[in-house]
């Protein structure tokens, strides 16, 4: 199991980062979550603060993007025409491309990792998913925030997530078609879900 990548897209709040970290670390692969941005900034020499800003976000206008002025770019860059969305799109993508050249087990979450190595071989694409009640219960407790405001961030950062894949893949995101497995982690809980995916491989 040395040699796959496994790829982890999520609900929001249905615990598929945890789940992730869980997996990595059983299988002994590495983890990469939020960590791209800092190696997406070490590679780029972009601005960390400004590229977690746009982290799986879908580059929206041309006006979005000179919305942040000048401190957007880490070296004055801003005469390149591209939203700094696309080009940390187009880092983080070599990033994950060279994650799999090292043939070394990954798990990856998020960053539309699925497609950027659909060609490739040994790679396990997998869809978390969680019934709203249970996420809204979830981010309540870990960002100590009351239910109605649990369930508009979960609306929010669903349909920011929807978009920055659609709109990077010229796909769906959720559509059944894209995963080699979709888990509901309510039936099975976390070490449930890594025994499937440990089968499965």
């Amino acid at each position: 199991m040395n040699n796959f990548v496994i790829t982890l897209a999520r609900q929001y709040g249905s615990g598929g980062r945890e789940l992730g970290q869980k997996l990595a670390d059983d299988l002994g692969y590495k983890y990469y979550d939020r960590d791209l941005i800092s190696l997406a900034a070490q590679k780029s020499g972009y601005n960390l603060e400004a590229l977690s800003e746009v982290d799986e976000k879908a580059a929206s206008s041309l006006l979005y993007t000179l919305s942040y002025g000048p401190t957007f770019y880490a070296d004055g860059l801003t005469q390149i025409n591209l939203p700094l969305n696309d080009k940390l799109f187009a880092v983080q993508s070599d990033i994950i491309r060279d994650i799999y050249k090292k043939g070394k087990g990954a798990v990856i979450v998020g960053r539309c990792a699925d497609y950027v190595l659909a060609d490739k071989e040994n790679i396990l694409n997998v869809y978390v998913i969680s019934d709203f009640d249970n996420r809204v219960q979830r981010i309540m407790k870990r960002n100590e925030i009351s239910e109605s405001q649990a369930k508009d961030k979960i609306i929010k950062t669903d349909k920011r997530r929807a978009n920055y894949y659609n709109y990077y893949t010229g796909r769906k995101w959720g559509r059944i078609e894209n995963y080699d497995l979709i888990i509901n982690i309510d039936k099975i809980g976390a070490d449930g879900a890594v025994n499937v995916i440990k089968a499965y491989i």
